[in-house]
């Protein structure tokens, strides 16, 4: 257990997906959740590979296939909620909730050719609506507190800064009060196209 903050209130409730929209480059985007399946591991571990290593954060995405591969193994397991962002069949996009304790560590990934077209904002509200629909209560992530773009975005989704005491900004956000289940409400919340991407 951490002595993280979160928000007293919980957040609104986000889309669970499947969900389906246009980008700002006019692709169409299905954000689903990852279900085991091998050949979209097998898609991720192609869209991780090409990735800009000026994007990694913290370590990751890991660089070289065997190491993604490893690190895959243990972000994709049965105890942490994935979401693929997909364009046709490739991964445009991931982001993963990872058990910490009695919460769940965020982290999101945009492939450099999807960046800043709006895939980031339909991507985190729908990882969020999957960890609501699973009964997720408290979420928490990092950021570098250079990075606006992001730190902009998980404000506005309703991330409150629990931690900035370092070159890295600790966030937190609440999504089911204490004792709430998931059928006490029901995913309505729609996504903004014109939000900052990571």
């Amino acid at each position: 257990m951490s002595d993280r903050g979160y928000p007293d209130a919980a957040a609104d409730e986000f889309p669970p997906p499947p969900t389906a929209f246009t980008d700002r480059e006019d692709r169409r985007i299905e954000v689903r959740p990852y279900e085991g399946d091998p050949a979209a591991r097998e898609s991720l571990v192609e869209m991780y590979d090409a990735f800009d290593p000026a994007d990694r954060a913290q370590g990751i995405p890991p660089g070289g296939e065997e190491r993604i591969r490893e690190w895959l193994d243990a972000i994709l397991a049965d105890d942490c909620y994935n979401v693929i962002a997909w364009c046709d069949d490739a991964a445009a996009g991931h982001a993963t909730l990872v058990p910490d304790g009695d919460a769940y560590e965020l982290a999101i990934f945009v492939h450099q050719e999807y960046q800043r077209a709006g895939i980031g904002t339909h991507l985190i509200r729908g990882l969020l609506g999957h960890g609501q629909a699973n009964g997720v209560e408290k979420v928490w992530l990092t950021v570098e507190r250079w990075n606006r773009a992001a730190v902009s975005l998980y404000k506005k989704i309703g991330f409150e800064t629990s931690d900035a005491e370092s070159f890295e900004l600790e966030m937190g956000l609440r999504l089911r009060a204490d004792g709430e289940t998931a059928a006490e409400g029901d995913a309505s919340a729609t996504p903004d196209e014109s939000d900052a991407d990571e």
